[in-house]
């Protein structure tokens, strides 16, 4: 419990939201999208557990081109 009363959470708290918005807005254009490259379900599944990588992944790799 000291470890994390030790932490600067003024550098940390930034990131932490950061990546909550990030998984916020891929999520959202998950299920607002018609099509995407592969299953929607393993998207969010990526977009969730791969926390900086999942979502930039979907945004690069999961969208389809219309």
């Amino acid at each position: 419990m000291e470890e994390l009363a030790s932490l600067n959470w003024a550098l940390i708290a930034p990131l932490l939201i950061l990546q909550f918005i990030l998984a916020l807005v891929v999520i959202v254009d998950i299920v607002r999208n018609g099509a995407t490259n592969g299953p929607k379900w393993l998207w969010v599944i990526v977009s969730l557990f791969v926390t900086t990588i999942g979502p930039i992944l979907y945004f690069i790799f999961g969208r389809k081109s219309q």
